[in-house]
C-alpha cells in the first residue's frame, strides 16, 4: 500500500521485534540502496538534512581572489556543490531508486518532525540560499518507532501505518534457520521455545535479535546436536545481557 500510495511506511511495535530488519528486507527486494538516518536527541538540521562545507568554500575564496574572481563567482559558493548532503537530502538527490530509513524517531525531539513534513508531503526539501530542491526519483521511506513518545499528528497521517509485533514460535524458528543454518531444524524450534518462554514472563527479548541468532551459531559450532542444558547454561550471556532475564532462562531450562 505505502509502495502504491508513494507515501512512507510508518513502523511501529516493541523494542527488537524486527521493525529495522524489515527496511533492509524491503531495500534488498526492491533493488534499492539503504541510506540510514538514526534518529536520538537533539538531532538537528544539520546531522539530517545538510550543512555547509566550509573548507571547500574557503579553497574557493581563496582561488579566485588569487584570480580577481567577481561576486557572481563568490556567491556561487552558496549552491548544492558546496553542501555536505546528510541522509535527508542525500536520499532526495540520487538519480537511482534508493530506501530512506528513518530509524527510532521517537528517540529525537518532537520539533524534529516539523523538519520531515515537506520531504514526506512532497518529497522536496528547501534550503533558504537555494531555493526547493525536488525529489531526482522519489526514495521509499521507512519510518520505525519504538514508542517512547507519542509522535505528532502531522507525521502519522503522512504514513501508512503497520504494527509489528512479536512473532510465533514458528516463524521465530524460521527466522532463526534463516539467518543461523540449515542445520538447525530441530534445534531452533527448542531455542524459539525458550525464548517465547521467557518473553512471556516478562524479559525483554527481541525478534530474531543478534543476540539469538550468534546463540544458535554458538550452538552450531559447539557441534551441540540437541537442545541440552549444558550448552545453554553456558551461552546464556550471548543471548541476553540482563541478569534478570538470564535468571528467567536458566528457571526455564532447568
Amino acid at each position: 500500500m505505502a509502495l502504491k500510495l508513494e507515501k512512507p511506511l510508518l513502523i511501529s511495535g516493541p523494542t527488537g521485534v524486527g521493525k529495522t530488519e524489515l527496511a533492509k528486507a524491503l531495500s534488498a527486494i526492491l533493488n534499492a540502496r539503504l541510506i540510514r538516518l538514526q534518529c536520538y536527541e537533539a538531532l538537528d538540521e544539520s546531522k539530517a538534512l545538510y550543512d555547509w562545507n566550509i573548507q571547500r568554500q574557503l579553497v574557493k575564496i581563496h582561488i579566485s581572489h588569487q584570480q580577481g574572481g567577481s561576486q557572481e563567482q563568490e556567491e556561487d559558493l552558496f549552491s548544492l556543490p558546496y553542501i555536505l548532503q546528510r541522509p535527508l537530502l542525500e536520499a532526495i538527490t540520487q538519480k537511482e531508486q534508493v530506501l530512506l530509513l528513518i530509524d527510532e524517531i521517537d528517540r529525537a525531539d518532537p520539533d524534529f518532525e516539523s523538519l520531515l513534513l515537506e520531504l514526506l508531503s512532497d518529497f522536496q526539501v528547501s534550503i533558504p540560499e537555494i531555493g526547493t530542491i525536488k525529489a531526482i526519483c522519489k526514495p521509499v521511506v521507512v519510518i520505525t518507532n519504538s514508542g517512547e513518545r507519542e509522535l505528532t499528528e502531522a507525521l502519522r497521517r503522512r504514513c501508512v501505518f503497520l504494527y509489528l509485533d512479536y512473532p510465533t514460535i514458528d516463524e521465530e524458528a524460521a527466522i532463526i534457520q534463516a539467518r543461523a543454518s540449515d542445520e538447525l531444524e530441530t534445534l531452533n524450534e527448542n531455542i524459539a521455545l525458550a525464548v517465547a518462554t521467557v518473553r512471556d514472563r516478562g524479559a525483554q527479548l527481541g525478534f530474531a535479535s543478534p543476540q539469538l541468532v550468534d546463540w544458535a551459531r554458538t550452538i552450531l559450532m559447539l557441534n551441540a546436536g540437541r537442545y541440552q542444558k549444558d550448552y545453554v547454561d553456558k551461552l546464556l550471556a550471548d543471548l541476553e545481557q540482563y541478569k534478570e532475564n538470564c535468571s528467567s532462562l536458566e528457571s526455564y531450562t532447568g
